[in-house]
């Protein structure tokens, strides 16, 4: 069964370090980093583990609350909203050395009618003995602040101690169900043509069986039966609401979205053929690849190019340069309004989803790594080298293999990808992102 991530939102004004925080929370530097205000424009998602529990980390845009004279803003305002909206828990973060500002007590202000559990994070703490700041952040109303150095690490640890004690308690892991279901969460940008496409899967001549509606802000969940196999389309798109009866977060859909790809196997990501690769795109395929999902890259709307760049080989080729973290996506052009094309996506995607449940037997999988490290040995580091004890694949949603080794830290990214791409040789995975995980030699002799 697909547990899903509770949702944790970075909030505050602009250019007190929210940025720099999210890259520390996720491990590397994909959020923007600059000393000009307001440059975080789209939200930016990314997967934490701490303590052993994984959660979703939302980079939002700074709060300067006056979006109502600047369309722009107050675009980019709204879609900070729905993240407070979806959140479980907020980390409210302030500059602690340039002290508390109006707007930071509005934020607080707004945050606390939200209803949301906070943890206010005082950062820019960079020396020690600045606690004394900390009386002036206790005046937000908010228990426990947290004194932190984005920048250099200081205090994260604790932030995200409490940050674990705000989120409600893990779901148990249910028993899967005899016949495991494929489930698919169709994602995009506004207009791109997702409920078009839905309702050409629909269309196709196939068993409908029900229809699964969540709350009114949900996405829905429609069931059917594709060759006998039972699949459930997660539609972010929210195409049975009238579209007079829109909400005012239609527009803002994509953090919806973020929560449906927590609940699915593979990620449906659509695009429009005419307008290209954006930005928005790169990232939810990013943060397919940072939550372990399976990724389908659909090209819609190639009725409205020339008939050269209708083809699933063209777009094959020119996807792969703004794709290049996600090699591993199979690419379908398609046209929802002709339905031309749209009858292979689920059996790709099908294909997809059943790629990621391969089991690989252990005995061939250390035959085969253990090839792969005399073919091609592993660089040298400080006269020390990489060895392999002992592999097996782990019992999780994603391709995981755990390597027992002499050293967790002579693993070369460069050598991480050789072994990826061997085990995909030989293994398969198609669609699937590939996790390598080391562990000490000693702990392969205890468990075994």
């Amino acid at each position: 069964m697909v547990v899903p991530r509770p949702i944790v939102a970075v909030v505050g004004r602009p250019n007190v370090g929210k940025s720099t925080l999210f890259n520390r929370l996720i491990g590397w530097r994909k959020a923007i980093v600059d000393a000009t205000a307001g440059l975080t424009r789209d939200r930016l998602y990314g997967v934490c583990e701490w303590r052993g529990r994984e959660v979703t980390v939302v980079d939002t845009a700074g709060l300067d609350l006056d979006g109502a004279h600047d369309a722009s803003r107050a675009a980019i305002e709204a879609q900070t909203q729905v993240a407070i909206e979806e959140a479980q828990a907020i980390v409210l973060l302030v500059d602690v050395r340039a002290g508390l500002t109006p707007l930071d007590r509005d934020i607080a202000l707004m945050l606390r009618r939200s209803g949301r559990p906070v943890v206010v994070g005082a950062n820019k703490a960079d020396h020690p003995g600045q606690e004394h700041f900390l009386h002036e952040i206790h005046e937000l109303g908010f228990a426990d602040p947290v004194l932190v150095s984005a920048q250099h690490g200081i205090g994260v640890d604790d932030l995200l101690d409490r940050v674990l004690e705000l989120l409600p308690p893990p779901e148990p892991e249910a028993m899967p169900e005899e016949e495991e279901t494929a489930r698919l969460a169709i994602m995009g940008r506004p207009n791109v043509g997702k409920s078009s496409l839905l309702n050409a899967l629909l269309g196709d001549e196939r068993a409908l069986v029900s229809e699964l509606p969540g709350t009114t802000r949900d996405p829905i969940d429609t069931s059917l039966l594709f060759d006998g196999l039972p699949v459930v389309l997660v539609d972010t798109a929210g195409i049975r609401r009238k579209s007079s009866a829109r909400d005012r977060l239609e527009r803002f859909s994509l953090l919806r979205g973020i929560k449906a790809m927590e609940r699915a196997d593979a990620v449906l990501l659509v695009m429009d053929a005419s307008t290209g690769v954006l930005a928005q795109d790169q990232h939810v395929a990013g943060y397919a690849l940072e939550a372990g999902k399976g990724l389908l890259l659909v090209v819609n709307k190639v009725d409205l190019v020339e008939p050269a760049q209708r083809r699933t080989a063209a777009w094959e080729k020119s996807l792969r340069s703004e794709f290049k973290f996600v090699p591993h996506a199979p690419v379908v052009a398609v046209s929802a309004k002709t339905r031309a094309g749209v009858a292979r996506i689920l059996p790709v995607a099908l294909e997809v989803v059943g790629q990621r449940r391969l089991r690989v037997p252990t005995n061939e999988l250390n035959r085969v790594l253990r090839e792969a490290f005399l073919e091609r040995p592993p660089p040298s580091y400080k006269g020390k080298r990489l060895a392999l004890r002992f592999a097996t694949q782990a019992a999780s949603e994603t391709p995981t293999f755990v390597l027992f080794v002499n050293d967790v830290g002579l693993l070369h990214f460069s050598y991480r990808r050789f072994l990826e791409k061997r085990l995909r040789e030989n293994f398969g995975f198609a669609g699937n992102p590939i996790r390598i995980v080391l562990r000490p030699a000693s702990e392969g002799r205890s468990s075994r």
